[in-house]
């Protein structure tokens, strides 16, 4: 992209107001086409004569700023006529928000520190083959918008009766020009619309409105209304044991949308932020609070453009409702980044909940593009010793990585190419992967494992002593597990590079071997699930017979956090426990899946008792309602239970294997997923006391039926096996 336009900020200070920039503009008749190129510091709203260009909610989106920062392309040809007013809204976005959850950060204050800045430029090209180019630059001018504050985690303030008294002159300045690159990641877009389901007024006394599912995004108001009156609204995720609205766990997060009325009918909905929310709470309201109905709102659901490409469907109402719950939770945390949670003061890409959950969501999306770009912002952040961060884009200044989250490196591009076949995702993130090798092996005090680091451990994980968010697996245990697999990675994706790995084929042997000295049994569930998953045991049948034994002991149920769970269902049906995995999965009590369905989520939660069965809440600090990563089950149930699996050899589903697992406790089970090759199907269900297998490939396959292989071309099969 060649820029003849300049970076242009107000030339003075409006503090929270947002800024609108404008230019007026005339334009020959005959455009044959008219394309804007756009960015901003801050999050922007364009519109061209009054209507808004492209469908791109919170442009720029969020990158790793300091050292990459997208740029958008809009055709704007049927939006211009003869006289022209290009205007852009700029607000704070992800660019220039605090950080409350982090306050610590320099990388965010530094980042506040940049001004509301633009750099625009519209190149029109006419029938008769002239061109010409408007450009921001000192000819421009702006003005405050009516929007008075905008946020992302305080919401924001809307004053529809302001009126601008005057305009302002702009001033070019420095802004970032080495760092911009093309819009590489999905954009975000309102996706849905969900009405209010009802509003009712809680015990004591304040009016709410459920939308009957949490989402991420923002509420539209559709109010009849004097100017001066105002519409003040909250946000909230539950309610309290009481029945009150609940606002605790958002922490410091306002999360409120003020909207101040014009006269008449009107409707408005936030420009540049967005919330995470099933509830909202009128606070204020045109008339009285009373006066509020639930046609006054209607839920609109951001997220990032992702086709769908995953259908899971059973005979069990619950099981039903945790897919569902685990879409919801997917679509509302890939907002640009793949994200914790969508409502507290954090809301921060962490690469453990990423790397635990890109299985399930390649098979419930199609998210290439998406984690190309992330992934992108992994590379760039990275040090060059190859630490990587907690979060990308990272802000936490930490200067250590953790096992299991800085995994993420060589899994997420790993599972990446397994699930759409591009080995281009590896050539883009190979030296990522090498270098992340290459700082375990630098930052151990023991050669070939890696001890003494400082990690999350099995994060959450239920067996943890009191006081500790921390499972009781050891540390060393599975970073030393990591290692290995991450190392295990970096031969994979280079053989399929063509690269020479015997440095890491060396290097992996002697990890394993080091291993198996330092830990020759295992303590935990979680650690017998590494041990078996990422092949380290000596003898992986033991280490998950062992699994078995502890999760039978302790009344079949699970004990795992972030590292054991997503894995623990796997290992149990690979080494002949399918059943127990099956008596996880459906089990409806604290813990399991199914718990928090039974208290009313709508979403997949943090904690897997993050409302206990008296009604509290499992702690006021940290307790989100919409947390992704335990969704992760789902690739078990894709891969396993209906038992469509890649093959490695064959990425992105150009040869399949289908070997299903069926359980007599469901009547029937069905598997769709769109793949670059078409669609596979699996199905299963109990028909005259027979297993019935319906499965339909689009390529060549290996179908197992009830241990017995079957190697076909493509089309459909039907089956038949002996219920046992």
């Amino acid at each position: 992209m060649e820029w003849q336009a300049k970076w242009i900020k107000p030339s003075l200070d409006m503090g929270d107001v947002c800024p609108t920039f404008k230019k007026e503009f005339q334009a020959f008749e005959n455009v044959k086409e008219a394309t804007l190129t756009i960015t901003s510091l801050g999050v922007y709203e364009a519109l061209i004569n009054g209507r808004r260009v492209g469908e791109f909610v919170l442009a720029p989106g969020w990158t790793s700023y300091t050292k990459r920062l997208q740029y958008q392309m809009y055709d704007v040809t049927d939006l211009l006529g003869s006289e022209n007013l290009l205007q852009v809204t700029v607000g704070k976005g992800w660019y220039r928000s605090r950080m409350p959850g982090w306050e610590g950060s320099k990388v965010q204050s530094e980042l506040q520190k940049n001004p509301a800045g633009i750099l625009a430029q519209l190149h029109i090209a006419y029938e008769n083959g002239s061109e010409e180019t408007v450009i921001s630059d000192e000819t421009w001018t702006t003005a405050e918008s009516n929007i008075r504050f905008s946020e992302i985690y305080d919401g924001e303030t809307y004053d529809a009766a302001f009126q601008t008294e005057k305009e302002t002159e702009v001033c070019a300045f420095d802004g970032p020009s080495d760092t911009l690159i093309a819009q590489q990641g999905e954009e975000i877009r309102e996706q849905e619309r969900v009405s209010a389901a009802c509003i009712f007024t809680t015990p004591c006394g304040e009016t709410v409105v459920d939308f009957g599912q949490e989402v991420t995004g923002y509420v539209e108001l559709e109010v009849d209304a004097n100017a001066g009156d105002e519409v003040l609204i909250s946000h909230a995720e539950v309610m309290d044991q009481d029945g009150n609205f609940y606002t605790e766990n958002y922490r410091s997060a306002k999360a409120q949308l003020h909207y101040i009325c014009k006269d008449g009918h009107q409707t408005y909905k936030p420009k540049l932020t967005f919330f995470g929310f099933r509830y909202i709470r009128i606070d204020k309201f045109p008339g009285a609070v009373s006066a509020a109905k639930p046609e006054n709102f209607t839920a609109v659901v951001v997220h990032s453009e992702m086709k769908r490409t995953g259908f899971l469907r059973c005979s069990n109402p619950l099981l039903n409702k945790l897919f569902d719950n685990i879409i919801w939770g997917q679509k509302g945390n890939f907002v640009d980044v793949p994200t914790d949670c969508p409502q507290r003061d954090e809301r921060l890409g962490w690469t453990g909940d990423a790397q635990v959950f890109i299985r399930t969501a390649c098979l419930n999306y199609d998210v290439e593009k998406f984690f190309t770009k992330w992934l992108g912002d992994m590379a760039a952040d990275q040090l060059d010793d190859g630490q990587v961060g907690h979060v990308i884009p990272n802000l936490l200044d930490d200067p250590t990585s953790s096992a299991a989250w800085a995994d993420a490196a060589t899994i997420c591009p790993w599972e990446l190419y397994l699930a759409y076949g591009n080995d281009e995702i590896l050539k883009n993130q190979f030296q990522c992967m090498k270098k992340w090798i290459g700082y375990i092996t630098t930052h151990t005090k023991d050669e070939y494992l890696w001890t003494g680091g400082v990690h999350f451990g099995d994060w959450l994980g239920l067996d943890a002593p009191d006081g500790s968010y921390k499972g009781s697996s050891r540390e060393d245990f599975i970073a030393s597990a990591f290692y290995a697999y991450s190392t295990s990675l970096v031969i994979k994706a280079g053989r399929v590079l063509g690269e020479d790995v015997a440095e890491y084929e060396t290097l992996h042997a002697a990890i394993v071997s080091a291993f198996r000295k330092a830990y020759p049994d295992y303590k935990t569930q979680t650690e017998c699930v590494l041990a078996a998953y990422f092949q380290l045991a000596p003898d992986c049948q033991a280490a998950a017979d062992q699994l078995a034994e502890l999760v039978k002991s302790c009344g079949k149920q699970l004990q795992t956090g972030f590292v054991g769970t997503p894995y623990l269902l796997h290992v149990l049906s690979e080494y002949g426990y399918s059943q127990l995995a099956y008596d996880l999965l459906l089990r409806e009590s604290y813990p399991s899946w199914l718990y928090p369905i039974t208290k009313g989520a709508t979403t997949i939660w943090e904690h897997w008792d993050g409302i206990k069965e008296n009604g509290d809440f499992w702690s006021k600090d940290m307790n989100s309602y919409n947390h992704y990563a335990y969704g992760s089950v789902a690739d078990w149930v894709y891969g396993r239970a209906a038992g469509i699996t890649p093959v490695e050899e064959y990425p992105g589903y150009e040869k399949v294997r289908i070997a299903p697992i069926p359980d007599k406790r469901l009547d029937w089970l069905e598997a769709e997923l769109e793949t670059r090759h078409g669609m596979i199907r699996s199905t299963w269900k109990i028909e005259d006391a027979l297993w019935r297998y319906e499965i339909e490939t689009p390529v060549a396959a290996e179908i197992v039926i009830d241990g017995k292989e079957y190697p076909v071309e493509k089309g459909s099969y039907l089956f038949y096996s002996k219920i046992k």
